[in-house]
C-alpha cells in the first residue's frame, strides 16, 4: 500500500472543486492546474498550488500529457485525479503516469483501453455474457461496409464513435438515405472529440430508459455495486437530469443489473469507481451499452442516496486499500435528483451559450457543485455545463419539491442558460409520474422545442417595480439627508413615474403613483398596491396586492433590469430612460456565428444559390458540431469567414441576396 500525499487534479471548473474537497478533509494536499481562460477560476483559488499549462484551447492545455506530468514533477504530487472529461479515459495518459512513478487514480491501463472503445468493449461484453444491443463492432471501417452491415441491422439504427462518449460522434439514422451524411458527420465529431473517426452500428432501441450502475473495486479481486441512476432526460445525447433510485426498479430487477455490472468490472479487472451503462427497455430487458471509467457527472445522487464519498473510494482504491463496504452493507436512503445547469438556449436547440457571469446565486439547503462565481466567464473553449443542483429526500416527490425550491432560488445572470427550462421539465406529468424516457424532452415538447411562456402582466409589473426602487435607492443616495417621512411626498400632491418597455412590438406603459407611503402601479387599465419589504444589492423582496415575493436582478444597463423570478427569468428595458430596446436583428439574409467557435466548413460559394434550411456551415463549439442553415432562398454574394479558424460570436460568415432582391 502507498500512501498518497498530493494529488493534482487534471481538470477544471465543478468536478476539480469536487475533488479538491474531498482531499481536503483526507489531509491530502491539492495542486490545480490551468489555461489562459482559466486564471481566475475558483479551482485554482482553491488548491494548495497551482501550476499553468498553456493557452486556452483544450489541445493546447488539458490535453497535454507531458505537460500536465511535469507539473505534477514540479509539484511534488505523488497522484494524478483525472477527474470526468479530457484525459479521464485515456490510456496513454494512464501509462504516463505508471512511467513516471505516479499514481494514477482510476483503472487500469487495460480496463481503459478495452472500455474506452465501444468496438472492443462490446465484443468483450459478449464473450462476458453480458446482453448487448445488436449490432456491427467490426474492423473494417469502409464506408461500404458500414452501409452494408447496417442493412443487415435495419433501422432506425444508431451511428456512434467507436471512442469517447457524452454524446459527440453520434447519430440517429431514421432510413438509409440519410446514413452517409450521417457516417461522414459522425467521423468527423469524433476525430475532433477523440482524436479517432472508428465507429460502430447498433440497432436503435426507441424511447429505452438510460440506467446506469455504479461499482466499486479494489485491488484485491473486491466488486460491488451501489444500486443505479436513471439518467433518461437527455437532449442530444447528453444528460440533464439524473436521480437514485430509478422510478421503475424493482429488486429483482436491480439484483439482474447490478449482477451483469459486477461481471463486466471483473471482465476487464476493474479498480476503482466505474459505471456500467445499460438502455432498459419497457419489458424490464436491457443491454449493454458502455462503460465509464472514471467518475461520473451524476456521482452525487449515489453519494446522497448510498453514503459513500466515491471520490474517496477512488482515492483508497489507488492507494491499495481493502474495500470496506460489502454488498450486503449497501442499502439505499430515500431519492437524490439532480439536475444540470448549462450555459445554453432552450429555445435556440439548446445551443452553447458564452459570455461574462453578471451574477452567479446558488440555492441553500441542497448540494451545489459549481465552478463559476459572479464576475467570472463561461468560456466558449469547455463544455457548458457550469454547476449542478442535487436535492434528497425520503422519497421522490420530497426530492423533487426540495429541487423545486432550491431552483426557484438560483440565478445565472449573464448568458443564457437552462434554468428556467429545468423548472418546466420538472413539472410535466411524465417527469413527475416517473415515466421519462430517453425521448421525454422530444415528446413534450415537439419539434418547436421549448419556448418560454409570454410575459405576463405581473411580470411586467415585478420588473418595472425594482427598476422604480432602485431609481428611488439611487436617488436617496445621491441627494441631500432627506427624512423617511419625506420620501415619495410632493408639492404638487401625487409624484407619477412612468416606465415603457417594448415587448413583442407592444408597448407596456407602467404608471406608478406615489402618495407618501402609498405607492400603487398601473398597466393596462389594471392596478396593484405596491411595496418594498426588502431591497439588496441583488434581491428586492416585494409585495404586490398583499403578496410577498423575491425577485433577483442585476442591472445590465441604466435602464435594463436582468430578472429572476421562481419561475422565469427575463430582461426588461425601460426605454423611457432613452436607449432603444435593442439592436435591430440583422436579415435573414446576413448569416452570423451563433457563438464563439471553430468553422470547420463552409459548404457554399460566392454565386451558388440556396434554399431556405440549406446546411451552409458548421460551426465546432464546446466540443459539439452544429450545423448553421440558412433562413432564405437566395444567391450568395460574400464569404466574409475562413474554414478552419477560430470566430467570436455574431461574426459575420456570409451574405446571401434574397430572391425578392434580386
Amino acid at each position: 500500500m502507498r500512501k498518497i500525499n498530493t494529488i493534482l487534479v487534471a481538470n477544471r471548473g465543478e468536478i476539480a472543486l469536487r475533488v479538491m474537497r474531498t482531499c481536503k478533509l483526507m489531509g491530502i494536499k491539492t495542486v490545480a492546474v490551468f489555461s489562459d481562460a482559466d486564471k481566475d477560476a475558483p479551482h485554482v483559488s482553491f488548491a494548495d498550488k497551482s501550476v499553468h499549462i498553456g493557452p486556452s484551447p483544450v489541445g493546447e492545455s488539458y490535453l497535454k500529457i507531458d505537460t500536465i506530468i511535469q507539473a505534477a514533477k514540479d509539484t511534488g504530487a505523488d497522484a494524478i485525479h483525472p477527474g470526468y472529461g479530457f484525459l479521464s479515459e485515456n490510456a496513454t495518459f494512464a501509462q504516463a503516469c505508471a512511467d513516471n512513478d505516479i499514481i494514477y487514480i482510476g483503472p487500469p491501463i487495460n480496463a481503459i483501453d478495452v472500455m474506452g472503445d465501444k468496438a472492443k468493449s462490446k465484443r468483450a461484453m459478449i464473450a462476458a455474457g453480458v446482453p448487448c444491443i445488436p449490432g456491427y463492432q467490426g474492423k473494417n471501417q469502409s464506408d461500404a461496409t458500414l452501409i452494408k452491415e447496417s442493412a443487415a441491422i435495419g433501422f432506425p439504427l444508431m451511428v456512434k464513435a467507436a471512442a469517447g462518449g457524452g454524446g459527440r460522434g453520434m447519430r440517429f439514422v431514421h432510413k438509409a438515405a440519410d446514413l452517409p451524411d450521417a457516417i461522414k458527420a459522425a467521423r468527423s465529431e469524433a476525430a475532433n472529440a477523440f482524436g479517432s473517426d472508428e465507429l460502430i452500428i447498433e440497432r436503435a432501441v426507441i424511447a429505452p430508459r438510460h440506467v446506469e450502475i455504479q461499482v466499486l473495486a479494489d485491488v484485491h479481486g473486491n466488486i460491488i455495486h451501489l444500486g443505479e441512476r436513471d439518467c433518461s432526460v437527455q437532449r442530444r445525447n447528453q444528460k440533464v437530469i439524473e436521480e437514485s433510485p430509478c422510478p421503475v426498479m424493482d429488486e429483482p430487477l436491480r439484483a439482474r443489473m447490478g449482477k451483469a455490472a459486477v461481471a463486466t468490472a471483473r471482465a476487464v479487472d476493474y479498480i476503482g469507481a466505474g459505471t456500467v451503462e445499460f438502455l432498459l427497455d419497457n419489458t424490464h430487458d436491457f443491454f449493454f451499452l458502455e462503460m465509464n471509467t472514471r467518475l461520473q457527472v451524476e456521482h452525487p445522487v449515489t453519494e446522497m442516496v448510498y453514503g459513500v464519498d466515491l471520490v474517496a473510494e477512488q482515492i483508497k482504491a489507488a492507494q491499495g486499500e481493502v474495500l470496506q463496504i460489502a454488498q450486503d452493507d449497501v442499502e439505499p436512503f430515500g431519492h437524490a435528483i439532480e439536475v444540470r445547469l448549462y450555459a445554453e438556449d432552450p429555445e435556440n436547440e439548446f445551443l452553447p451559450s458564452t459570455g461574462p457571469v453578471t451574477l452567479w446565486q446558488a440555492p441553500s439547503g441542497v448540494r451545489v457543485d459549481s465552478g463559476i462565481e459572479t464576475g467570472g466567464e463561461i468560456s466558449p473553449f469547455y463544455d457548458s455545463m457550469v454547476a449542478k443542483i442535487i436535492a434528497h429526500g425520503l422519497t421522490r416527490d420530497d426530492a423533487l419539491l426540495e429541487l423545486k425550491k432550491a431552483l426557484a432560488e438560483t440565478a445565472l445572470i449573464g448568458p443564457k442558460n437552462n434554468r428556467d427550462f429545468l423548472i418546466d421539465a420538472l413539472t410535466k406529468d411524465a417527469f413527475k409520474m416517473g415515466k421519462a424516457t430517453t425521448a421525454f424532452i422530444k415528446e413534450t415538447y415537439g419539434e418547436d422545442g421549448y419556448v418560454a411562456p409570454d410575459l405576463t402582466e405581473l411580470d411586467i409589473i415585478k420588473g418595472a417595480l425594482a427598476q422604480y426602487f432602485l431609481s428611488v435607492e439611487t436617488a436617496v443616495q445621491t441627494a441631500l439627508p432627506l427624512p423617511n417621512e419625506l420620501l415619495g411626498w410632493g408639492s404638487l400632491g401625487a409624484l407619477i413615474s412612468i416606465f415603457l418597455y417594448d415587448i413583442d412590438d407592444i408597448t407596456h406603459r407602467v404608471t406608478f403613483t406615489s402618495r407618501g407611503d402609498q405607492l400603487t402601479a398601473e398597466l393596462n387599465g389594471h392596478s396593484y398596491e405596491v411595496s418594498c419589504a426588502r431591497l439588496s444589492e441583488t434581491e428586492l423582496e416585494q409585495i404586490i396586492d398583499r403578496q410577498k415575493s423575491t425577485l433577483i436582478y442585476a442591472a445590465t444597463s441604466p435602464v435594463a433590469l436582468s430578472l429572476v423570478t421562481d419561475t422565469r427569468s427575463y430582461e426588461l428595458t425601460n426605454i423611457a430612460g432613452g436607449l432603444p430596446s435593442g439592436a435591430e436583428a440583422s436579415g435573414g439574409g446576413t448569416v452570423r456565428a451563433p457563438m464563439h467557435g471553430q468553422l470547420l466548413e463552409i459548404l457554399i460559394g460566392v454565386g451558388e444559390t440556396v434554399k431556405k434550411g440549406d446546411k451552409i456551415a458548421i460551426l465546432e463549439a464546446m466540443k459539439m458540431q452544429h450545423e448553421i442553415l440558412s433562413e432564405i432562398d437566395g444567391t450568395v454574394t460574400e464569404i466574409a469567414a475562413k474554414a478552419g479558424t477560430q470566430i467570436a460570436a455574431d461574426d459575420l460568415i456570409m451574405e446571401i441576396k434574397g430572391e425578392e432582391e434580386a
